[in-house]
């Protein structure tokens, strides 16, 4: 990552809203209400979150069917670690993420039924 980059990401997880969707979202998988209620944020502080979380690829989205017909998102964290180090006045940030595939993603759904 370019500095620009690590300061950016550094900001992101800074920041209280964004720190709460991952935390929410490590748990299980949620939709923007329920995270809404979690973090206890609006709706327009969660969504601009989810933005920016998934612009550095710390969460996905999956499409979920409700039974009423409608579909809705929710959203997992893919954010495992953060390190950051310093070394000969250089910091580097390296981030490691979940690398859950479409089988996972079938098996673990197929678990949770």
């Amino acid at each position: 990552m370019t500095d620009d980059e690590d300061a950016e990401l550094l900001s992101l997880l800074d920041d209280e809203y964004a720190r709460a969707i991952l935390i929410e979202t490590s748990k299980e998988p949620m939709s923007a209400d329920a995270l809404t209620e979690r973090c206890d944020a609006s709706p327009p502080t969660v969504y601009r979150r989810i933005d920016r979380l998934d612009e550095h690829d710390l969460v996905e989205a999956e499409q979920e069917l409700d039974p009423d017909g409608h579909h809705y998102k929710t959203y997992r964290a893919r954010l495992e670690r953060v390190s950051v180090e310093l070394s000969d006045g250089e910091m580097e940030v390296r981030v490691d993420r979940t690398d859950e595939n479409a089988a996972d993603r079938f098996t673990r759904l197929y678990e949770e039924l």
